[in-house]
């Protein structure tokens, strides 16, 4: 046993530790759970009971012999390692790379924020919806021809039709039933219409509509709302116009155009030479709609709009194709990265 002992003692001494790849040979060979000091441990009970003793003690030196020289080769290749790498540990690390926002998200926030300047506040509701708050509470009867303006996706509920709501005009009915005048409030979300995708259409996109009820609300206080948001928007350059259009659940009603920020209005492929573009629809409140939502329209008066943040963000960005915001593509996401 003492001659076992001896020469594994000699073994250590003589063992050449040149990198650090030899001092994890080393602890493997001697200090490992199959090793050489562990196999003189397991020796032990061979060995006479007067013995034991100052052969444990023996074998306890050798293996802090072997642990000290594992640690002293260890630490100095360590430091030879980091060195000869040229790395400084008191540098401040490098930015890691982030994410970035979705351009669709980044325009809802935009103009979420530029209405919560003026005192609107955000409002939100299902996606999946009855017909009254999707069609009937918006004037829309049930022989109405408006009704087929609009495809939609049904979605059948037990023995209740239910749909997937087509605009956010939905959630704006909630508010009504829900509170009193005066309501100041946008509701954007996402919905659905049964459309062949293209890149200027899709069957789902995003809404942001608004509405303002209280007592003497005018066609022209409207006006103003949306010419504020389009210079806030687009630049102070901007300007807007109304053409009358048509929508159950305004009167009058009207489709608003913004001058054509690519062009400068001086006419594109993008206006088609008009200098202006559609962004969004608007009218004041139908009174059959305040009535149907428990609002005395003798006494309310009110005005609404609705705008794609898809159109608004095509505008701002300047993406001719609607089928990139769906698509996950990075080499598109990767452009709305801060800082690139």
């Amino acid at each position: 046993m003492k001659d076992a002992i001896h020469n594994v003692q000699q073994e250590i001494a003589n063992y050449t530790l040149a990198n650090i790849q030899d001092t994890e040979k080393f602890r493997i060979e001697f200090l490992g759970s199959k090793g050489k000091i562990k196999d003189l441990f397991g020796l032990l009970k061979s060995v006479p009971n007067e013995e034991k003793k100052q052969v444990g003690q023996t074998l306890n030196e050798l293996r802090i012999l072997a642990e000290e020289k594992w640690n002293q080769a260890k630490a100095q290749f360590e430091n030879t390692s980091t060195k000869s790498e040229g790395i400084d540990l008191t540098r401040t690390p490098e930015d890691a790379l982030i994410g970035s926002r979705h351009p669709l998200s980044l325009v809802r926030s935009e103009i979420i924020e530029l209405f919560n300047r003026i005192g609107f506040t955000v409002s939100e509701g299902p996606e999946i919806e009855d017909d009254w708050h999707n069609f009937s509470a918006l004037n829309f009867p049930p022989e109405h021809p408006a009704r087929d303006m609009q495809d939609t996706f049904f979605i059948q509920k037990g023995e209740k039709e239910m749909a997937l709501r087509t605009h956010t005009s939905s959630v704006q009915v909630r508010v009504m039933e829900n509170s009193k005048p005066p309501i100041r409030t946008i509701s954007p979300g996402r919905v659905y219409r049964n459309e062949a995708i293209s890149a200027r259409a899709h069957c789902f996109f995003h809404q942001v509509e608004g509405l303002y009820i209280d007592e003497n609300v005018s066609f022209a206080d409207l006006k103003q709302t949306l010419l504020y948001f389009a210079k806030e928007m687009f630049g102070e350059k901007a300007e807007i116009r109304l053409r009358p259009s048509y929508f159950p659940f305004t009167e009058p009603s009207a489709e608003v155009d913004v001058s054509c920020t690519i062009c400068n209005a001086k006419g594109c492929n993008v206006c088609k030479y008009s200098g202006w573009l559609e962004i969004l629809g608007c009218g004041m409140v139908d009174p059959n709609v305040l009535e149907a939502s428990g609002i005395d329209s003798k006494k309310y008066t009110g005005f609404a709009f609705g705008m794609g943040i898809e159109r608004i963000a095509q505008l701002k960005y300047r993406v001719n194709d609607l089928r990139l915001y769906s698509e996950n593509d990075v080499r598109f996401l990767n452009q709305f990265t801060p800082g690139v």
